[in-house]
């Protein structure tokens, strides 16, 4: 039946044509943005998926410059160590040529205290974003820390990991060179500062390199009179001795917390790539796919238009009837 009222052509080409201009609008938005869902409507469980996967890249690139910071940090203590160390073997050649006959004790004291003084400059200036790992003060954490790790497990639990060791450990390696906490522990967290090498090595006093309020009452500072004797040179030149040992496992230390840092900074870092990519496979488009589609919409459209003039020509075609 032909009817000049409904044009049922120019209904279903219409329909033809909204659902392809819809469908172009579609692939005209995935080629400007990139990407194939762009909002939970789209997707909810893609989407859901990739927002929390970008949130938690958000936290591992925090971590990543967590992760910096602390490797600043202990690159820091360790060229203050290495630069102490030194200074210390210096100190040991000074106490060594102190024992030889006719040397004049009191110059060579005034260049071992320069040293000394040089060491605690170290100290203090080891120090990195507030965070020194050889000088302790009052309120000091005594374990260091480092951010490792951001990981959320599979109840949707949010977990940091750190990378920590214990600036004095259980089995006494010391790693800070200056303990200056009004304590009175005697210097123990400090390796200029500690009494016990002198206590451990049967020295005839307790010999540090750095007397401050940690150990005042009980330290005794290297220094050399007129009246030192050999023995209390050797007493001396042994406890130094002691302390370069123990400056090298701390060396050892830091140098571990270092590659530990190195490792987990490049792992960070591939994890990021592969989150990425994993990311990228939920939710972009495909750019060369949507490329062919968007040509055959654009054929498609074109067509639909004409079919759509074509039917709304056919009415007119009833005037012919009545010529």
């Amino acid at each position: 039946m032909t009817s000049i009222m409904t044009n049922t052509g120019a209904m279903a080409a219409l329909s033809t044509l909204r659902d392809i201009n819809r469908a172009l609008e579609t692939t005209q938005g995935r080629m400007a943005s990139g990407v194939r869902i762009g909002q939970s409507s789209e997707n909810a469980a893609y989407w859901s998926i990739a927002a929390t996967m970008k949130s938690d890249d958000k936290a591992l690139a925090a971590v990543q410059d967590a992760m910096n910071l602390g490797a600043a940090t202990a690159d820091t203590a360790y060229a203050g160590l290495s630069a102490s160390i030194d200074v210390v073997d210096e100190i040991k050649s000074k106490l060594i040529a102190a024992r030889e006959p006719g040397v004049d004790k009191e110059k060579v004291d005034k260049e071992i205290d320069q040293l000394k003084q040089q060491l605690v400059s170290i100290t203090d200036a080891a120090s990195f974003n507030g965070v020194n790992w050889l000088k302790l003060n009052d309120g000091s954490d005594t374990t260091a820390k480092v951010a490792a790790s951001f990981y959320r497990d599979l109840d949707r639990s949010v977990f940091m990991d750190m990378i920590e060791f214990d600036l004095v450990a259980s089995d006494g390696t010391i790693t800070s060179l200056v303990d200056n906490r009004s304590t009175s522990t005697n210097g123990g967290a400090g390796i200029f500062t500690n009494t016990q090498f002198a206590i451990d090595s049967g020295a005839s006093a307790n010999y540090v390199l750095v007397v401050n309020q940690s150990n005042s009452t009980s330290g005794v500072e290297i220094a050399l009179t007129r009246d030192t004797s050999s023995d209390q040179l050797d007493d001396m030149i042994t406890v130094v001795e002691e302390m370069l040992q123990m400056m090298a496992d701390a060396g050892a230390n830091i140098g571990s917390v270092q590659s530990r840092v190195a490792l987990q900074l490049d792992y960070t870092s591939k994890l990021r790539d592969w989150m990425k990519g994993g990311i990228g496979t939920l939710i972009d488009a495909e750019m060369d796919e949507e490329a062919t589609r968007l040509k055959a919409l654009t054929t498609q459209q074109q067509l639909a238009i004409q079919a759509l003039s074509i039917a709304n020509t056919q009415p007119q075609n009833i005037l012919s009837l009545f010529n």
